[in-house]
């Protein structure tokens, strides 16, 4: 008994022939992705319509065999098993074996290393929320443990400090900084004695705006301001920067070559940081006044002398100091989980993103919360 199957179309060509209970199945042409799909409906019909034990694929004839052909004819020998058919393949040349050799059959019965994706309750949602945070909490302790280590050896040996960096990033977080930091303190003092105005003067007041927007400025605003810029300039530029030299490997290296990247790398950012965040919160302040200044002078009938001295009277040195001492507390959280989200990134210019993200919205959280016990601390220190 003799059956063959034509389709010039699909470039192949399968003649079968039938011996008592066994099957054998004549391949020739080409065999290849594109005729894939026939090919394999095909041949899966050959052996179900026929009642067999067994079936012998001879692959003398075929001209052509790709990868995804080698890996049909695996599924189609599964296929047969499951129907109690013994497959076997007859005639393969040493190219044909080639193919078939990076085939890796395991891989099509092996359990996905990742399971299917399963909706989760709202409890596991914030329990696996409550451990990533607990995760990074710890994460970010041992880090400032590394950085506070690392900045005590510094101390103990000035000669291991890079002095050159030390400048580089005072420039680019500070110097740089100056026009923004001094525009939006200005903006901010312009609006603040507006708003002051428009509620003191309904019981004559305008003497008190002066007061207001200074002592708001210095006790609050302008380091909390400063440090929010600082932390969105600065803070994201030494995460991406760690980052992108993580991904590169250059870490590696460093710590190849009996470097401590920590050392090498955080120590120069966070002591620039600590040392210019204190001077950009007076230049903030000095800003925030000017800008209420100029709301006084035009809109409050106040002169400049009289403005100034109600300003002088209000900021007290204790003041100025807890200022800058916020400040410097700031700008050592900014550089920190900068660096630390920087160090945590692995592998793709997707990681640098989101833990350049990540920095910034922690630091900007962390800012706030120590601002807080700052506030509280102060009051009852005062």
């Amino acid at each position: 008994m003799m059956e063959v199957k034509q389709d010039w179309q699909k470039r192949y060509q399968i003649s079968s022939k039938k011996q008592e209970s066994k099957l054998i199945v004549c391949l020739t042409g080409e065999l290849g992705l594109k005729n894939l799909s026939s090919f394999t409906d095909d041949i899966k019909s050959l052996f179900r319509e026929q009642k067999i034990r067994s079936m012998d694929i001879d692959f003398s004839g075929v001209t052509y065999l790709d990868s995804a052909a080698a890996l049909a004819i695996i599924q189609i020998q599964k296929a047969a098993t499951a129907e109690i058919i013994d497959c076997s393949l007859i005639n393969l040349n040493d190219e044909t074996k080639g193919i078939f050799s990076v085939i890796y059959e395991k891989a099509l019965t092996q359990a996905p290393f990742k399971d299917k994706e399963t909706r989760e309750g709202l409890v596991t949602q914030i329990g696996g929320a409550s451990i990533n945070i607990l995760q990074d909490v710890v994460n970010f302790i041992t880090f400032a443990g590394e950085l506070l280590s690392a900045l005590a050896y510094t101390l103990l040996h000035p000669k291991t400090l890079r002095t050159k960096d030390v400048l580089f990033y005072m420039k680019r977080a500070g110097v740089d900084g100056l026009p923004i930091v001094g525009l939006i303190s200005m903006l901010i003092g312009l609006i603040l004695a507006f708003m002051s105005y428009l509620q003191l003067r309904s019981v004559g007041a305008n003497i008190y705006v002066p007061s207001l927007v200074s002592f708001a400025m210095v006790k609050e605003l302008g380091p909390l301001m400063t440090a929010i810029l600082v932390a969105g300039r600065s803070g994201s530029a030494f995460a991406a920067e760690i980052g992108t030299m993580v991904v590169n490997e250059e870490v590696d290296a460093l710590s190849t070559m009996g470097f401590d990247p920590v050392r090498f790398l955080a120590v120069p950012k966070v002591l620039a940081a600590v040392i210019v965040v204190p001077v950009l919160t007076l230049y903030a302040d000095f800003f925030g006044i000017i800008g209420g200044l100029i709301v006084g002078v035009t809109g409050l009938d106040l002169t400049a002398n009289t403005y100034i001295l109600q300003s002088l009277k209000t900021i007290k040195v204790f003041d100025v100091v807890t200022s800058l001492i916020k400040a410097a507390v700031f700008a050592l959280i900014i550089a920190g989980i900068g660096c630390q989200r920087g160090f945590q990134v692995r592998s793709g210019a997707q990681d640098v993103g989101k833990y350049t993200t990540s920095a910034v919205v922690a630091a900007i959280f962390l800012i706030v919360v120590a601002d807080s016990i700052f506030a509280i601390m102060f009051y009852y220190l005062r």
